[in-house]
This record gives structure tokens, C-alpha cells and sequence, in this order.
């Protein structure tokens, strides 16, 4: 059988993942062997898995390992959809944050900690957050500090408060700084009375003072590439309880950290914003009641006839057409939408309402998530993540074409790339929304017909159906891929 490595598996020496025959797996080398065991026999893998905290695996034949030096190879659960921190809103790296604390808390209780913090270690499974490396586990050394305890301040708490503080929209931080924002960056951006919380005091703007103190000895000394000091963690002055020294991180030091940086995480809250499209489907569209139910009977129709399970909402705003397509059967619906605020009342309704199969994400798809990191290819593009059974386009092809220039054929051909069968709707130039889009500017979009609509469409799609909005001017089509 086939196996292909995972491009943005390669740095850890303990193992990596691959898919063979479409499936992923897991190696596990013979290098991990130790802390692999202490995971299952400690009872940690059990007591995670069992609390939805770790994405749980099966053993399988070691003989399906991809190359030498295999221990053990696992499959875990597959996930239905991969996302990266750059594209959640705040409330889901806030909880992408906690889940990671949880699980150090729980791994210091059974002898192991955690030896990376990356955002990139959780996923979305089941509608909650999950931790899905299991190699990122190492036994509790007495003493030791929490060598990731700089990458989880990077990775979640300095975005988390600019968000905050700043602006939400300075999460994308995280699309430049894949390892991490910054400390001392964060702390040059975020506003000064920032330091007057203790918890940023202590974990941003002294961590950074360290991290530059430490560098500049380290340069006068020409030590070359040192591992993380002791000098970046708070409390390091404790005294260890089997040796009596001082400077070293005890259990208990440990212990209070992880307690600190809940309290830092779950202090930051984020106002309720009010944007031009976050009360679209409840206040300022244009359809009116009749008109809305009109719709929402037309798309329900098309979902009906097709039955996607994996699903794209394109501009989805705060996701009704999205929970439209998981009620017709999707298994999971990623709802896609360049406007935080939308994005976060869609995420919070999905947790207060535990919707499982809605994922909701932020993307510009004038500007779509582009493939990252090392080669281009350690984080996939938004198409490489696709295609999807089935997309949605309500509302969006104007914004794409008047509002940004985008031509008809430009648009058809992308979304075409995204997924086999396409639920898209018409909105003429009569229409008020296209209107309101015009009233500032020059209409300089002759080719903005449904005639052209149709057939820029139709070079790249076969049209199955087309149904009238009643009480609107609107249409809405169903396509499938040629």
C-alpha cells in the first residue's frame, strides 16, 4: 500500500505522521519508546481520551510503518477537517488555550508534562478542541522547568490579549508568526495599563525583559543556540522538595504556573462588537420575514436533492445557512466568514448549542489562507484542504465583483476548485444591497449581468436547477462541477 509522508510532520524526532491509502497514521520511534509506554501504562492516555482532552488512536501492525526505526504505529480518530489558529476567532484559541492547560494539569498528575505548546497541536473534533499530538508527552523531571512555557505564551496568551486590548483582528499575527507572536512584540503593540494586570505583567512584559536579557548575555558569550532558560519562567527560585536547592522548579512552582496562566487566559474577555454584517439575518437584510423563509425553503431544497456530507459555507456571516445544511444531514459544515465578530457569535451559538458538525472559521477570500511555514507546505492552503461535497455561495458573489473587483469568470473558476457541487445565489444590480455597495463609488461593472453570471458559470458547471426568491429579486442555483 501507498504512504505518503504529512508535509508538516518532520521535526520531531520522536515519530511523524503519514497517510497511507488515504488514512492517517501515526509512527512512533523506537527513539519515544519509554514516554510512549508511560503514557498508556500511567493511565494518562485513558484518563484524556475518556475526557475528550486527546484524540484517541489504535494500534495497528507495525509493519504498516513507512520507514525503519518504528516502535509502534497508531491511527487515530480521523479528523473531518483541519484548521490553523490564524483562522479561529478568539473564543476558540481562548479554548484552544485552556484545553492545553488542561491537559498539562493532568499529564504533571500522572509524572509526564508537555514538551511543546503549539497551537497547532489542537483540532477541532466533535465541535470541541482536541489535543492531537500524542508524542508531545515526556516524563516529569523533579526540578526541571516547563521548557514550553515561552511557545504557549507566543502561541495563545500574547494573541489572546491583543486581541483583547487591541484589536481582534491582530489574531492573523499568528498567519506571520507561525511559531508564535513575539514577546517583545506583543508587548511594543499592546497598551500600557496592559501592565497594570498582573498576569500580563508576569507572563508577557517580564518574559520578554528575560528572553532579551538572556539573548544579549548569550551573544556576549557566544554560546551559540542555547536551550530555553530557566531565567523565562516565573517562580524559578523555589525549592526543590527532594534536594533542598534553590533555583529549582519544584512540583509545586509547576503547579502554580499552570494555575497563573488559567487565571491569565480565563481574565481575558472580549467586548461584543457590532459590525456592518454581525446582525445580517436579524436585522439589516433585505428580504423581509416572507422573504428570508423563501430562501431558506429554496437552499433547504437544493441541500436536499444533493445530501452533501462535507460542506463550505462561503461568507457565511453567523452560520443560518450553515446549521441549514448540518439539519439536512452534513457531517460537517465549515462556515467561512472574513468577519470576526460573525465568526465569534457563530462559534459561541455552536458551543451554548453543542453543534458538533459546525466549524466556524475566519477567511478573506479575496485573500484565502495561503499554503505556509517551511517549503510552502507545512500548512495547506485553504483549496489543499478541499474539495468539499458541496459549497455555499448565498450573498457573496457581489461582494466578489463590485465590492473587490473580482471578475465573474475569476470567481466561478475558484470556487469551482472548492468543492464538486455549488449552491449559489443571483443578486442583480437592482437589488439594495448591490446598490448600497455602488452608492460610493463609479458603476463601472457592465459585465455584471445574469446573463454573463450564467454564462461564466456555466464554462466551468453544469446548471441542474435555478429557483426564484419569491418577494425578492434574488435567484438561487445549483451547479455541479464539469
Amino acid at each position: 500500500m501507498s504512504a505518503q509522508r504529512m508535509e508538516a510532520s518532520f521535526r520531531d524526532p520522536a515519530g511523524f505522521v503519514f497517510r497511507r491509502e488515504g488514512v492517517v497514521h501515526r509512527q512512533v520511534n523506537r527513539s519515544y519508546q519509554q514516554e510512549f509506554d508511560l503514557l498508556h501504562r500511567s493511565g494518562l492516555y485513558d484518563d484524556l481520551t475518556a475526557d475528550g482532552l486527546l484524540v484517541p488512536h489504535e494500534e495497528v501492525d507495525v509493519r504498516l510503518a513507512m520507514s525503519e526505526g518504528a516502535y509502534r504505529v497508531i491511527r487515530p480518530a480521523q479528523l473531518p477537517f483541519v484548521s490553523y489558529p490564524y483562522e479561529w476567532c478568539f473564543g476558540q484559541l481562548k479554548h484552544a488555550a485552556l484545553a492545553t492547560l488542561q491537559v498539562l494539569r493532568k499529564a504533571l498528575a500522572y509524572g509526564m508534562t508537555l514538551k511543546d505548546a503549539s497551537a497547532y497541536n489542537v483540532q477541532w473534533l466533535g465541535g470541541r478542541p482536541v489535543f492531537i499530538d500524542t508524542l508531545s508527552f515526556e516524563r516529569y523531571r523533579e526540578g526541571e522547568p516547563w521548557r514550553a512555557y515561552r511557545q504557549f505564551c507566543g502561541h495563545f496568551l500574547a494573541p489572546l490579549a491583543l486581541m483583547v486590548l487591541r484589536d481582534p483582528r491582530l489574531g492573523k499575527l499568528l498567519r506571520v508568526h507561525l511559531d508564535g507572536v513575539p514577546l517583545d512584540l506583543a508587548c511594543r503593540l499592546l497598551p500600557w495599563h496592559a501592565m497594570l494586570k498582573p498576569s500580563l505583567l508576569l507572563h508577557l512584559f517580564l518574559h520578554a525583559r528575560s528572553q532579551q536579557q538572556y539573548e544579549t548575555t548569550c551573544r556576549r558569550q557566544d554560546h551559540g543556540n542555547p536551550v530555553e532558560p530557566e531565567a523565562d519562567l516565573p517562580s524559578t527560585k523555589s525549592t526543590s522538595s527532594k534536594d533542598g536547592q534553590r533555583g529549582r522548579f519544584s512540583r509545586l512552582a509547576f503547579e502554580g504556573l499552570i494555575g497563573s496562566l488559567e487565571r491569565a487566559i480565563y481574565g481575558l474577555r472580549l467586548r461584543s462588537a457590532q459590525t456592518a454584517w454581525s446582525d445580517y439575518y436579524t436585522a439589516t437584510h433585505n428580504y423581509g420575514a416572507e422573504g428570508l423563509a423563501q430562501k431558506t425553503h429554496a437552499v433547504r431544497q437544493l441541500l436536499e436533492q444533493i445530501r452533501p456530507e462535507a460542506v463550505w459555507d462561503l461568507g457565511a456571516n453567523s452560520g443560518a445557512f450553515s446549521r441549514l445544511a448540518a439539519e439536512c444531514g452534513a457531517k460537517m459544515v465549515v462556515a467561512w466568514d472574513a468577519d470576526h465578530a460573525c465568526v465569534e457569535a457563530n462559534y459561541r451559538q455552536a458551543q451554548e448549542q453543542r453543534e458538533s458538525a459546525i466549524l466556524p472559521l475566519l477567511l478573506d477570500l479575496t485573500n484565502p489562507s495561503p499554503g505556509l511555514g517551511w517549503a510552502g507546505s507545512e500548512r495547506q492552503s485553504m483549496t489543499e484542504r478541499g474539495p468539499a461535497d458541496a459549497v455555499l455561495a448565498l450573498g457573496l458573489v457581489h461582494h466578489m465583483a463590485i465590492a473587490n473587483n473580482v471578475p465573474l469568470g475569476e470567481v466561478a473558476g475558484y470556487i469551482k476548485r472548492l468543492g464538486r457541487w455549488l449552491i449559489i445565489e443571483w443578486v442583480p444590480k437592482t437589488d439594495s444591497q448591490v446598490r448600497r455597495l455602488l452608492a460610493s463609488r463609479d458603476d463601472i461593472f457592465p459585465q455584471y449581468e445574469r446573463a454573463a453570471f450564467e454564462r461564466e458559470f456555466e464554462a466551468r458547471y453544469a446548471i441542474e436547477r435555478c429557483l426564484a426568491i419569491e418577494g425578492t429579486q434574488r435567484s438561487v442555483y445549483l451547479m455541479k462541477a464539469r
